[in-house]
């Protein structure tokens, strides 16, 4: 119901960065943010997501990262082990990236997007965690009164 709420793409995730819920804004923006999706597959496997992001190979390397953060030292979970399984095996960028043992926790970051409608949107991205649950509520915002700001709008007004 929050996600509704919320006038700027957001979506839910879990550790293993499965979409749990998304908003219609976010997956207007990034068509790969849908329920039942896994953001880091679609990241390192989809050639379609990966050309929404400009800024790839650092996105990546944050978001392997921030795996290694979330999932602190419990590698014995099974569903972990499958991930980082079924992406080793697809991606050789994640492979290099798992190497390097990068950890790096939750936070606001920058975010260029690329997309065929609106063009590039330079956005902020919250990660908040919900606390006592094990998700993230990610948000992404533009500055006010940005080009950015005015793209997102208009993407948005589409939905309607």
């Amino acid at each position: 119901m929050l996600l509704a709420t919320i006038n700027a793409p957001a979506f839910v995730l879990n550790k293993y960065r499965d979409i749990l819920a998304a908003n219609p804004l976010a997956t207007r923006v990034l068509p790969a943010l849908r329920v039942g999706h896994n953001r880091l597959i679609s990241l390192f496997t989809d050639a379609e997501a990966r050309g929404y992001h400009p800024d790839w190979d650092e996105s990546i390397g944050d978001a392997v990262a921030q795996l290694r953060a979330d999932i602190g030292t419990d590698d014995t979970d099974p569903r972990y082990r499958a991930l980082v399984g079924e992406l080793s095996v697809r991606s050789r960028e994640f492979r290099q990236l798992w190497a390097r043992h990068d950890i790096r926790l939750n936070g606001s970051a920058a975010s260029i997007i690329r997309h065929p409608d609106a063009g590039e949107l330079r956005l902020h991205r919250e990660k908040l965690a919900l606390v006592g649950t094990g998700l993230t509520l990610v948000i992404y915002h533009a500055e006010a009164g940005s080009d950015s700001a005015d793209r997102l709008a208009d993407l948005a007004s589409s939905l309607y």
